[in-house]
């Protein structure tokens, strides 16, 4: 029995230690944890406090700092004020991108200290900038602005064989006249208009100016839905008739006979 009980009390005392070693591994981890700063989660991060326009000094009454979760921050957002605004003495940086309020700043929309800023860093990848001449009567009476998307129209010919054919759907407009700003929402008669197309659109373009009169159609905001138009020729709109006449005269009735009623029923 004596044996038994030293065994008993060896197994207690193994137990106790256990216990009271994995307790204090327990609140060391806790420790260590809550000594952690909070707000290491979090990082700076530099947003729009206003509109910025294309080519905009960076200035520091542009921007804000705000404080963001580190695993939901964008790939490129700048986290350090100082990097974003020049020094006394040093070339500022500019937006080479619009960027609006609230926004965040990031890298690929800002230039280098001193770097020129051209309407080059608003086209997409593998596009070109063409201007195309145009008037008053031929680019909506002016209300045609940076941003805005066109259909462009090219009417040829002269006489009966003049016709008009939409060469280009869908095309965005990236300056008017020697403006790129897209913040820009007043009218203005322009004598060009500059349009970010393809390399194969660049080729329609220069073949069409020379080729008759480029006209350009404002397109709705929103989903606007493109299909292949014909072209349609002065004859096509010339007719002896109008299109209501010749509607009602296309038209044709049958006589039906229900028993000992007859009913005049137009077909379809």
């Amino acid at each position: 029995m004596g044996a038994r009980s030293i065994l008993v009390a060896l197994l207690g005392v193994s137990v106790a230690a256990g216990s009271a070693f994995g307790a204090r591994e327990f609140l060391d981890r806790s420790r260590a944890d809550a000594s952690v700063d909070p707000a290491s989660a979090f990082v700076d991060v530099i947003v729009a406090s206003r509109d910025i326009p294309f080519g905009q000094p960076i200035q520091p009454q542009m921007l804000q700092v705000l404080s963001w979760p580190r695993v939901s921050l964008p790939p490129g957002a700048v986290t350090d004020i100082n990097t974003l605004v020049a020094q006394p003495g040093m070339p500022p940086r500019r937006a080479t991108h619009e960027i609006s309020q609230g926004d965040f700043i990031l890298a690929s929309k800002v230039s280098e200290f001193g770097e020129k800023v051209t309407i080059v860093q608003n086209l997409t990848e593998n596009t070109r900038a063409m201007a195309i001449r145009v008037q008053a009567d031929t680019a909506v009476g002016g209300f045609v602005t940076p941003g805005d998307a066109v259909d462009i129209v090219l009417t040829q010919g002269a006489g009966e064989d003049l016709r008009a054919l939409t060469i280009l759907q869908n095309i965005r407009v990236v300056g008017v006249d020697q403006d790129a700003n897209f913040q820009k929402d007043q009218p203005a008669v322009a004598s060009t208009v500059t349009v970010e197309v393809s390399p194969e659109q660049s080729q329609t373009l220069a073949l069409a100016q020379k080729a008759g009169t480029l006209s350009l159609s404002l397109r709705a905001l929103g989903t606007v839905e493109d299909k292949p138009l014909d072209a349609i020729r002065l004859s096509d709109i010339m007719r002896e008739q109008s299109p209501v006449a010749v509607e009602e005269a296309a038209k044709q009735t049958i006589r039906v006979r229900r028993g000992s009623e007859i009913e005049t029923v137009e077909v379809k």
